[in-house]
Formats: C-alpha cells, sequence, structure tokens
C-alpha cells in the first residue's frame, strides 16, 4: 500500500468512501448489505487501507452507524475515522452541536480523527460563516478539546468561491477535499483548484476519482489507447494513476460498492505507477473527447454588450458539465444565483453569437440549459427528501 504522509501521520492513499455501500439486491428501500461491507471493510483492513470516509447523509444517515459498528472489531489506532458536518443543506437553522453529538453516538466513538464541514459551496458559505450558527468556532472547539484531531472541509463550488473561503477560513483549515480526477481536471477547473491549494500549503484530499464509475468504462476506442499503453492496466487504475502523480494529492477517496471494485483499486495502490508525459497526453486527450463541450474559452467578449448582465462563461461552464453528466451539483450551484443571473434570464437578444470568436450560439444553449434544469428536482426537495427519509429511520431505530 502506497502512504502519504500528514502531519506525521501515516495516511493510506486509497481511502475507502462509505457513500456507495453495497445494497441488499432486491430491497427497495436501499438497504445497505452489511455483510458484504463487512467483509470489504476486513479486506480493506488487512491490505492496508487505514481511512474511512463517512457523512452525516450518507444512505440516509445508516453510513455512519454501519461504518461505526463494523471497526468496532478493531483497536481505535488502526484506523482514522473522518465525516462530516452538513451546513450544505438547506434548513431554518443549525445546530453543530445537536448534529456533532447524534455522530459520535452512531459511530460509537469518542473523537473523530478527521472532521469536515461538508460541501462549502456557493450557497452554504453563507450557513457555514453565518454567526447565528457559529459552526466553525464550535467545530475549532472540539477540535482544541481534543474530539477532533483534524479539521477541514469538501467543496464541489467553483475556484472563486473556494478562493473566498480560504480567505476567510484557510487559515483554521487543515485540508481540503475536492473532486478531482482527469475529466474535471478541465471540466470543473480541477488544475485550477489544485493549485491554489498548493499555493496556500493546503493538503488535497480527493473525491470522486473516477467520476462515479463513468472512467472506469470507456468506449471500446478509448480503451484500445490505453490498453496499447500499458496493456496490464485496469481502465479505473489510469484515474488513479493520474492522481498519483499530483505530489499535494495526500487522499484518494474511492466510493467502492463491492469486492471487486476493492481488490482491483487495492492492486493498483501497492505501488506508484506515476503516467508519463505521453501517457498523460493520452488521458487527457480522452477526457476532451468525452466531454464534447460548448468550446468557450472564456475570453468574456460576449459579457460586455449583455443586457442582463450574465457571466455567460460560467453559465455556459456550467452548461458543458450538466451535458456530460446531469448531476444535482449544477442545479445546487446554479440555485445560489439570483433568478436574474440564471440561464432562464436569457432574452435571446444574440449580442452575444454576434461577438463570440468561437460562433457559439449562446441564446440557444442558455435556453437548453434553463429547458433542462426546470425537469431537474431543486436542491432544497434533495434536502427535504433526504431528511424525511434520515428522520424515518430515526424514528425506527428508536
Amino acid at each position: 500500500m502506497i502512504y502519504s504522509d500528514f502531519q506525521g501521520l501515516k495516511l493510506s492513499l486509497l481511502g475507502f468512501g462509505t457513500m456507495r455501500l453495497p445494497l441488499v439486491p432486491g430491497d427497495p428501500s436501499g438497504q445497505v448489505d452489511e455483510k458484504k461491507t463487512e467483509e470489504m471493510v476486513d479486506y480493506a483492513i488487512a491490505h492496508g487501507v487505514n481511512y474511512f470516509d463517512t457523512a452525516y447523509p450518507y444512505h440516509n444517515g445508516e453510513s455512519e452507524r454501519i461504518i461505526g459498528r463494523l471497526l468496532k472489531k478493531y483497536k481505535r489506532d488502526q484506523y482514522y475515522l473522518a465525516t462530516k458536518y452538513p451546513g450544505h443543506q438547506l434548513s431554518e437553522s443549525y445546530n453543530p452541536a445537536e448534529i456533532f453529538e447524534e455522530q459520535l453516538k452512531k459511530c460509537g466513538v469518542d473523537y473523530f480523527d478527521f472532521y469536515l464541514l461538508h460541501n462549502v459551496y456557493e450557497n452554504s458559505i453563507q450557513t457555514y460563516t453565518d454567526p447565528r450558527w457559529g459552526i466553525v468556532d464550535y467545530f475549532l472547539e472540539q477540535k482544541k478539546a481534543g474530539r477532533i484531531r483534524h479539521l477541514g472541509f469538501s467543496s464541489h463550488g467553483s475556484l472563486d468561491n473556494l478562493r473566498e473561503f480560504l480567505d476567510l477560513y484557510g487559515d483554521k483549515m487543515e485540508f481540503c477535499q475536492i473532486q478531482l480526477n482527469y475529466l474535471d481536471w478541465t471540466l470543473q477547473n480541477g488544475k485550477g483548484k489544485y493549485d491554489l491549494l498548493t499555493e496556500r500549503g493546503i493538503p488535497v484530499w480527493v473525491m470522486e476519482p473516477v467520476r462515479g464509475g463513468k472512467l472506469a468504462k470507456l468506449s471500446d476506442e478509448d480503451e484500445r489507447k490505453l490498453r496499447a499503453e500499458r496493456p496490464q492496466e485496469s481502465t479505473s487504475a489510469w484515474a488513479f494513476r493520474f492522481l498519483q502523480g499530483l505530489p499535494n494529492v495526500k487522499m484518494v477517496l474511492s466510493g467502492m460498492s463491492n469486492m471487486e471494485h476493492m481488490q482491483d483499486n487495492v492492486h493498483t495502490f501497492e505501488e506508484r505507477k506515476i503516467l508519463s508525459e505521453r501517457e498523460d497526453a493520452v488521458i487527457l486527450g480522452i477526457a476532451e473527447g468525452m466531454k464534447n463541450s460548448i468550446p468557450c474559452t472564456a475570453c468574456r467578449y460576449c459579457c460586455s454588450d449583455c443586457p442582463k448582465g450574465l457571466d455567460i462563461p460560467a453559465l455556459l461552464a456550467a452548461y458543458n458539465e450538466l451535458r456530460f453528466d446531469p448531476a444535482m451539483n449544477v442545479s445546487m450551484r446554479l440555485e445560489a444565483l439570483p433568478e436574474e443571473k440564471r440561464p432562464s434570464a436569457c432574452i435571446g437578444c444574440g449580442k452575444c453569437a454576434q461577438i463570440c470568436p468561437q460562433k457559439i450560439d449562446i441564446p440557444a444553449a442558455m435556453k437548453d440549459f434553463a429547458d433542462r434544469l426546470s425537469k431537474m428536482p431543486s436542491w432544497a426537495e434533495i434536502c427535504r427528501q433526504r431528511e424525511e427519509a434520515a428522520r424515518k429511520i430515526r424514528e425506527e431505530s428508536k
């Protein structure tokens, strides 16, 4: 197992993310298959994995309870346990002390090795910085009391949002978890985020290294390109090898759903095999082909004459991401914008398209973007559904 050094701790570079645990086949309620999960936990520890990542909302609140229960058979110094405070979920009020005490109880521990502010993004940054809730101050107190050993945060926000939070609390955060892979290196400006964190001296934790499985299986043509370079390497291993070449990446979390995922990933992390310049070019070329993006270069010529004052390059970047994968992250970030700054505010005047050097039909893109967003559930509705499911589980467990 490859290990990274973090403040004198020996962390397995591969961490077990518990957001996508195996489920009981045929169970419509989505119950976690605890027996299979236990086998995976045991295999992970037997093969040197010592970092386990969970969060308050994962598996409707059951992930923390299950992973805490399964780790009980091991000595407390055999593993590092991480979880997160759900300040990103929309609520009328926030009580960090209540949630934190509940998490300790669910996981059956006296302290967390690593604790994160969950998803600091354009909307939740207001929650995390609101003096009414005192969230950051509370967790700094828990760290001082030894109930949190290391405090950090995760983010799905933009580069500007990440910079804003770092300007406020960067001196208090010990690590940052971002979505990073060879596709999002450009699609979500992962390179810019990685460089910013590195400049600030903040170690990088990686989530979604294979993009929820999308980088574990490519087109036949793209997989032939990879096999021509490394015949024995699995497709998903290429995504991990890309990250192994980034020196400030100290933790790579993989949400493994079965033993096959676990075994393949553990094998990949037995030794570091950094990609060559040629191999980097191959993998990043594949990423460009996958994106099928609107070719916006962010020159911003289109912004000067927009009668609605829209940040067109930022909207097109979000549109490209949504076109590739209709995940909730885009909708979540767009809802942080005022109504008059969203794609639906575009009046289709065409001034932007007339001046665009790339000849992009921007009004058509904005209309399609708005139509797609209108068919997606709102982030508030997603949060409501998750909280309702978690509430039912809590009541049933009493």
